[in-house]
């Protein structure tokens, strides 16, 4: 079974400028996915995606390929992300299965990586991602009218006084790890499906960066791990 890790890094993000080669602790946040990829035995070859040229050169420098840099149609913000992978697809041919490692989430270890890919294949599924229990629960969560009254959002009026250990758990996508057979996913044209599995991992690797709030609680725990 071969399998292609892809790290999709475009150069355009806004909410922080440049966000993917921003350094985090001293190292650019791409590094952190490049260098556990690069660790995990079972992957084959380990590509970024991006069509920005500095992202190409210190992907590279870390030890990632970049064999070309993707069109910058593929690079927009309303871009689906399943597009540039499919597009890296059609000219990479010699690949069963594809991880997808997203760079904003740099808490998640060689162990999860090689985790995922266990999980799959024992499971013998053709999808599984990365999951976290979350912490507020759905059923707590409120809309709020035009006149500001508070609205339940899923309609269980009974279950909102529940305390959260009588509550069935609720578990959302991390961000962090999508891993798939390769003809399914171009039949699904997406990586999450009805017969996708969910990997647990825990809530304190599951960061995904995506304002400047997660960038600074990244760091918070990253701290937190060294000492």
């Amino acid at each position: 079974m071969s399998l292609l890790a892809v790290i999709p890094a475009r150069g355009g993000s806004k909410g922080i400028p440049r966000k993917n080669i921003r350094l985090l602790r001293g190292k650019p946040l791409i590094a952190y996915s490049i260098e556990a990829a690069l660790n995990v035995d079972t992957i084959d070859s380990v590509i970024v995606s991006t069509e920005d040229e500095e992202i190409a050169s210190i992907a590279k420098d870390y030890g990632a390929e970049v064999p070309f840099l993707r069109p910058k149609k593929l690079s927009y913000d309303d871009t689906p992300g399943v597009d540039p992978v499919l597009h890296l697809l059609e000219k990479l041919k010699s690949f069963n299965e594809i991880l997808l490692l997203q760079p904003t989430s740099p808490l998640r270890t060689i162990e999860d990586i090689q985790g995922i890919i266990e999980f799959k294949r024992n499971k013998k599924c053709p999808s599984a991602v990365s999951i976290c229990e979350v912490s507020k629960h759905p059923y707590w969560m409120l809309r709020l009218s035009p006149s500001d009254l508070l609205e339940p959002f899923i309609r269980h009026q009974s279950l909102f006084s529940l305390p959260r250990q009588q509550l069935e758990k609720a578990y959302v996508p991390n961000g962090a790890l999508y891993i798939c057979d390769i003809p399914w996913l171009k039949a699904q044209g997406n990586f999450v499906g009805p017969e996708t599995r969910g990997y647990l991992m825990p809530t304190e690797r599951s960061v995904d960066i995506d304002t400047q709030l997660d960038w600074l609680w990244a760091e918070t725990l990253m701290h937190k791990g060294k000492e």
